[in-house]
């Protein structure tokens, strides 16, 4: 089975999360986006993808810009903050000319490629003493020529465990007109390194929520005096992330609901004491990965899933385009998998047992008395399986966040080996102690919807690492608090999922290329350093942050987003391939049965059966 196109563009530092991805699997090293770590992978044919190069400016070429600048300058910024009366300290000022480059290079280790092509502007480093042992950082994007009339920031997040700031996806903001502000949440790290946690509370909450806060308030406060704006002008604030961004920005907006206007919120991993424990529990189906075990399913077998759920499920929406549109409305037969029980070729089938594990990781994670604990991964993710099933042990997320975040000492004591299941004194453990308190657990959001805030929830469908389920399951919480009102709740938070989608971008492996980018959290950077909103249409029918903006500001609903993709689906050069709507749930894009399908104009929202199977609703805690 072939990895993601994505995995060979090396120099694109796009979703941190994918650097755990190849730790999991079996030995073939390649360089992991967004991470300067090497690690393993099993890696046959990949797809071309668009190389991407870092262009930076000499230091004296900057420092004489300072020099130049009125107010891009440690002078200025270090007014400001001492206006603020705060105890943060300046770490760098440095004025970016037009079409200039910013970041830090291999020294920011999840985000170690530059945006290039910038307009011209102040980047600015803050950090922030939390104690004698912790403390954190955030970064600013201050353009030149931000409008006087309306004044933007773009808040972004951050993915996995990754400490640093992401300068990558800070670029949208200046290029949308707006100032931009990341996070470096606390640390030093890549996605998969949790070692910095172990028996240190301040940092796993830097991690899980203070950081962000601290950068947004403190932020907010530096923009307004940088550009002289008076108390009484709005400052309107936008949030992007996907997957830990995702959770980041549910969680701020939950408890402090002044902090954003708006939120683009991608494949949130919301519930974190629940997610990390089930991603090791899900690897834990598939282990020891070894011959004797009879249920452990080897890498090359995942394809079959991928072909037989694409055979059944497809045309369920109607269109046979290999595509899995409709997946919780495939009444999908495990069973013409199974082998007969005499004369099969094992490699073309499964076994009854490895049947079995294939029916747990769709199913979910139960508690022994039946308790949905954690929903299980949708079908069309197959192809994307093997970051949590592939490897020769549970995945970092799980692992990692059990030994380090959660057992702290204890966890050196922790010995997965032989386990066929997380004991119920770890998930009592992880529910009640929920480390660095990062959970996104808040469903009553009234404050944040009182004061006018809009929320954009997507989630691609063939997630094969944060469970699409999951989204679903949030959203639905939602709407029971608010007694079940569909439709008002609708009015202020809406939720998109998108065929074919991978983790918060692109399609997995080399098949039908499904559209997919919508300008979401790092999802310009894979397309290219330089490379902002969805290029060739950067406008709020194609772009969700341009859309959640009019929402929030104009009050246009977002009743449809138009996805796309190219003939290589992370180079635009090469020329649109297709486009497509993706609807607010309970719709779905339907179509016309008439056009050419790889048109957007070919398709329409309208409302879907009933969203998920009954049996996960019959679960949904209320």
């Amino acid at each position: 089975m072939t990895l993601w196109r994505f995995i060979t563009a090396t120099a694109v530092a796009v979703a941190t999360l994918l650097s755990t991805f190849h730790a999991l699997a079996s030995p073939s090293p390649l360089p992991i986006p967004h991470t300067t770590t090497t690690t393993t992978t099993t890696s046959p044919a990949t797809c071309k993808r668009n190389p991407n190069l870092q262009r930076r400016q000499s230091q004296a070429q900057l420092g004489d810009q300072q020099a130049t600048h009125p107010i891009c300058n440690t002078e200025h910024i270090t007014s400001i903050l001492r206006s603020l009366n705060t105890a943060a300290t300046i770490e760098n000022v440095t004025p970016v000319a037009a079409n200039g480059s910013y970041g830090e290079g291999t020294s920011d280790p999840p985000y170690p490629v530059d945006p290039t092509n910038l307009p011209a502007l102040c980047a600015v480093t803050i950090k922030i003493d939390q104690s004698a042992t912790a403390n954190y950082r955030f970064g600013l994007f201050l353009p030149d020529d931000l409008p006087s009339s309306t004044k933007r920031l773009l808040v972004v997040g951050n993915g996995g465990f990754s400490g640093g700031i992401n300068w990558l996806d800070m670029a949208a903001g200046p290029h949308h007109g707006m100032a931009a502000l990341s996070t470096d949440t606390g640390h030093n790290s890549t996605a998969i390194e949790t070692s910095w946690a172990k028996n240190h509370a301040e940092k796993k909450e830097l991690w899980g929520w203070r950081a962000m806060h601290g950068s947004v308030v403190l932020g907010k406060e530096i923009i307004r005096r940088y550009y002289e704006q008076p108390d009484n002008e709005k400052l309107w604030t936008y949030y992007s992330g996907c997957s830990t961004g995702g959770r980041q920005g549910l969680r701020e907006l939950q408890e402090f609901p002044d902090s954003f206007d708006g939120a683009l919120i991608g494949a949130p991993a919301w519930w974190t004491g629940r997610l990390n424990p089930f991603l090791m529990q899900v690897g834990l189906y598939n282990l020891p990965a070894e011959d004797s075990n009879p249920y452990h399913i080897p890498l090359e077998k995942f394809s079959l899933l991928v072909d037989e759920v694409t055979r059944q499920c497809d045309g369920v929406d109607g269109v046979q385009d290999g595509i899995v549109s409709s997946p919780h409305q495939c009444e999908f037969d495990l069973g013409s998998l199974v082998c007969s029980e005499f004369g099969s070729n094992l490699t073309e089938c499964l076994t009854f047992e490895q049947a079995e594990t294939v029916r747990k990781v769709y199913e979910g994670w139960l508690s022994e008395d039946g308790e949905l604990l954690y929903p299980g991964l949708t079908l069309s993710s197959e192809d994307q399986w093997w970051i949590v099933l592939g490897g020769k042990e549970p995945s970092p997320f799980g692992l990692g966040y059990i030994k380090d975040f959660l057992l702290d000492n204890d966890g050196k004591e922790f010995d997965w080996a032989g386990m066929s299941s997380l004991g119920k004194d770890i998930v009592d453990r992880a529910q009640s102690q929920d480390p660095g308190r990062s959970s996104a657990r808040q469903y009553d959001i009234s404050n944040f919807k009182d004061r006018g805030g809009k929320v954009i929830l997507y989630h691609g469908l063939a997630d094969g690492l944060v469970p699409e389920k999951g989204s679903w399951w949030y959203y639905n919480k939602t709407i029971d608090t608010f007694g079940g009102d569909l439709e008002g709740v609708r009015d202020f938070i809406r939720y998109f999922q998108i065929p074919g989608m991978g983790h918060c971008f692109s399609t997995p492996d080399c098949r039908p290329n499904a559209p997919w980018n919508i300008g979401g959290a790092f999802q310009p950077g894979l397309l290219g350093t330089d490379t902002w909103s969805v290029p060739g249409f950067e406008d709020a029918e194609h772009d969700a942050l341009l859309a959640l903006m009019a929402w929030t500001e104009e009050g246009k609903a977002v009743d449809k987003l138009i996805a796309t993709t190219w003939k290589e689906p992370t180079d635009p050069s090469t020329g649109v391939l297709g486009q497509r709507p993706i609807c607010p749930w309970p719709e779905k894009a339907v179509y016309d049965g008439v056009g050419d399908v790889n048109e957007a104009g070919s398709w329409e929202c309208a409302m879907e059966k009933v969203g998920l199977v009954s049996e996960l609703r019959r679960r949904v805690e209320s």
